[in-house]
Order: C-alpha cells, then structure tokens, then sequence
C-alpha cells in the first residue's frame, strides 16, 4: 500500500472516533457542503490544513454529495524552504496543489501596528479572489475546535465581548463566496496526534517576522497560546472545560444578557423591561 493511501485510510479506521466522525458530523450539522459545490481548500502548509485536504478528498470519493475541489496554497513571501516543505509534502499526500504568489509579507513587515491582523485580511482577500477565479464559490480553511473556544475566551478577556469563529461565513467582499471551517469539532490534539503516528513534519509558522516558529508544534508567544495555556490550566480542575467554553455560544439565554447587537442594531435589556412579567 502507498504511504498516502495508508494515511487516507488511518483517517477513517484508526481515527475514525477523534477525526473523521467529528468532520463528518460538522459537515452535516453546519451543512458546510451542498451538492454541486466547487470548494477551494486553502492550506497554508501546517498540520491542520493538510489534514483539511485529505478529509476533503475522503468526503469527495465517499460521501453522498456531489461537488468538486481545488487545492489553493498562497505563497505570501515564504523563503525557499518553506515553499518546497510545502511542495514536497503535498506530492507525498498525492494533494494535487495550485500555488500563487503574492508580496505580502514583503507589505507587512513595515507595519509597526498590529502586522498579523493587515496579514490575515490580505491572505483571506486574496484567497477568495483566487479561488472565485478558479470557478470556487466556497474556501474551506482548517481552523478547529482549539481555535473556536480560544476565540471565544479571547472575545471576553480582551474584547469585552461574547463572540466566537463561525463555522461558516457569507463574504461581504466577493459576492456569492462563502467561507467553511470543516474541522469545527476536531481537536487540535487528535490532529497532532494523527501527524506524529505517520510521522509527518510540516511547517508551523512561516511568518519572516516570526522565524523562531517556522517548523513544530510550538508557536510563540501570541495571545492564542495565552489561551491554550489557561485552557490547560482550567482543564486540571475541569476536565468538561472546553466542551463547556464551546457549548456556551450554542446556548445563549438572551433573557439573562445585558446587551447584544444582531446587524447594525443594538439591544439592551432595558427596551423592553417594563414589558415582561416575572
């Protein structure tokens, strides 16, 4: 059996439980795909987004729906290295990928404030106008579980407000694309787990302004490692912890919050009290 092949199947025998049934069920839950969908799976060269694209191929030879896939990887400025760890593993997964270039990174590091943030906007722009150009009308992204309910936290703490990833998203700038987060459910410790079992090295961090962070499984110093650590913290005293953290934005009792806005239209709690009976 070719290594791919093998790989493929250890998605649904040996982590059927941690990783296929938790794709498939936010597939169905979310209905992250319709039939007749062309989905750009943009992967950025890391564990999760690799993962993305062999569920994606697994779901397009056996799953009910009808649609089509394409396999987009931006080059933001990465060095040579990084490219061809790209390349390399793509060919090794059998991942049939399509790379554009861009300057990004080149824009970006003479920005003094909030450099990641430009650098997301830019990426996610630039992949949905490539994808769109390809005939896509959805990008598929590898964000998971960990990112949610770190998001979430994130929101609260430094945000002073209570909202999380979506797992799904209209694009406000290219009409008629959508955005969908297939591994909403899967937990980043049963992707890591999945990557060292096939011994699979990809990049972690690319950034040039991040270079201590370019290959493993540890990142910097960022605010989302700051939440990974409290979340471990929680979990010592908790072990429902993050199921609760991601349970909590499934559950919102709007009769006990303050104020939220839905739109452009905010809502306090004070508009229609004296309305409502105890």
């Amino acid at each position: 059996m070719e290594k791919y092949k093998e790989i493929e199947r250890s998605i649904i025998k040996k982590y059927r439980k941690q990783i296929w049934s938790r794709f498939i069920t936010a597939i169905n839950d979310y209905e992250l795909v319709q039939e007749g969908d062309k989905i750009a799976v943009c992967i950025s060269g890391g564990k999760d987004s690799m993962l993305l694209a062999k569920c994606m191929q697994e779901l397009q030879r056996h799953g009910k729906v009808k649609f089509e896939l394409e396999f987009l990887v931006m080059d933001p400025g990465y060095n040579p290295i990084n490219r061809q760890r790209i390349i390399d593993n793509a060919e090794y997964l059998n991942i049939p990928i399509k790379i554009f270039n861009t300057d990004i990174y080149d824009i970006v590091a003479d920005i003094a404030d909030s450099p990641c943030y430009l650098c997301a906007r830019m990426r996610r722009g630039y992949l949905y106008k490539n994808a769109q150009d390809l005939g896509c009308n959805k990008i598929a992204l590898g964000h998971h579980f960990d990112d949610v309910i770190e998001t979430i936290l994130m929101s609260i703490l430094y945000s002073g407000q209570i909202k999380t990833m979506m797992p799904k998203l209209h694009s406000t700038n290219f009409k008629g694309m959508e955005l969908i987060r297939p591994l909403y459910l899967v937990k980043e410790e049963d992707i890591i787990a999945w990557k060292r079992h096939h011994d699979l090295q990809f990049i972690q961090c690319a950034c040039r302004l991040t270079e201590n962070c370019m290959l493993g499984d540890s990142g910097g110093g960022s605010k989302r490692q700051e939440m990974k650590a409290l979340i471990k913290k929680f979990r010592q005293t908790n072990p429902n912890i993050e199921m609760n953290i991601f349970r909590s934005v499934h559950n919102v009792n709007l009769n006990t919050v303050i104020g939220y806005t839905k739109g452009n239209v905010k809502y306090n709690f004070l508009d229609d009290y004296d309305n409502k009976m105890e």
